[in-house]
């Protein structure tokens, strides 16, 4: 990335934060009347509160994103349509599950058709591992994709707890691209969305006066594991696990144990860790704060491991942020005294 793409890339986060804000202020109404989430057995709230400031967030993202990309004019930095596409697709799938709830097989199937989009229309040079069949490689990353988009909504069961992942994400992958290890245009939709999440952030503050909503959460999920895939597709595996790996794990590792127990898995619940930490006495600023303060060190985990390229190194930097997210996660099943 060049030193204007830099600069580009920086006004976009700023100018993606005032709109996002904006644009909530001006929805937030709206969604009090027709877009209220009720508190219930499995929420973390207690009072109703508009959810759909995804609405915000996404438009936020894709305009920015949209435009910055088109004034770069550089070979490298493409619009990515397909992508976009994708994200407002979803993002209605989204919304449509906000107002009226929509079966899981059929939200499954809306969702495999927006990651499947962005997978079917990427360059067949794009591999993980070369030595593997290629439709096996790719249907893989389509369940993956699946998982990462449906992880990233179980996980915005909390106030500020997205912004707590998004934000040192997306600043990491702001710092690659400025180090050139990052193409253009994901680098500059990642500083898009680190923008609008920031714009975000105040009306999301614990106790949130509104939610982000399916609606903000599949898509930024979407957005989200296509900008982790490019790393993988430029064989940055172990930075992409890095920085997503406590949403990895926290879901990952709730999901097989409810398997385990004979609970059905794909119902609403409150078991994941952060959730459990709340019910353990830890406070919601608590936990975020935590999490947050891991997902920074996770991103200096994953800028190291690009900037060293070592195979040992990065499987050090592996069980270094492995042993992290552990240890956070038991603190979070215990009680706090």
């Amino acid at each position: 990335m060049t030193i204007s793409e830099l600069w580009l890339a920086l006004l976009a986060a700023v100018a993606a934060a005032i709109l996002s804000a904006g644009l909530i202020g001006v929805i937030r109404p709206l969604l009090l009347k027709h877009a209220l989430a009720k508190p219930n057995a499995r929420s973390s709230h207690r009072v109703p509160t508009p959810q759909g400031a995804g609405i915000a967030v996404i438009a936020a993202t894709l305009v920015v994103a949209g435009f910055t990309i088109v004034c770069a004019n550089t070979s490298n930095s493409n619009l990515p349509v397909v992508v976009f596409g994708a994200t407002l697709f979803i993002a209605v799938v989204g919304f449509a599950d906000d107002l009226k709830s929509i079966p899981v097989s059929t939200r499954l199937a809306l969702q495999a058709i927006s990651v499947g989009a962005i997978l079917f229309a990427a360059p067949g040079d794009l591999r993980i591992v070369p030595a593997f069949p290629f439709w096996i490689e790719r249907g893989l990353l389509l369940l993956a994709g699946l998982w990462f988009v449906n992880l990233v909504n179980f996980m915005d069961g909390l106030d500020w707890m997205t912004v707590a992942e998004v934000v040192p994400i997306t600043a990491a992958m702001i710092i690659l691209g400025s180090l050139g290890e990052f193409p253009v245009p994901a680098s500059v939709v990642a500083a898009a969305l680190f923008g609008a999440m920031i714009g975000f952030a105040p009306f999301n503050r614990p106790v949130a006066t509104i939610f982000l909503g399916d609606v903000g959460s599949l898509p930024i999920g979407l957005l989200l594991g296509w900008c982790l895939l490019q790393l993988a597709w430029h064989q940055h595996v172990v930075a992409a696990l890095l920085l997503s790996l406590y949403y990895l794990s926290d879901t990952t590792a709730t999901l097989l144990r409810r398997m385990v127990r004979g609970e059905p898995f794909w119902a609403a619940h409150r078991s994941h860790f952060y959730q459990r930490a709340t019910d353990n006495g830890f406070t919601v600023l608590q936990v975020v704060r935590e999490v947050f303060v891991l997902n920074l060190a996770l991103a200096a985990l994953a800028i190291a491991s690009i900037k060293m390229q070592s195979s040992g190194i990065g499987v050090a930097l592996i069980i270094a942020g492995g042993t992290a997210v552990a240890f956070s996660m038991y603190r979070f099943s215990r009680w706090r005294s």
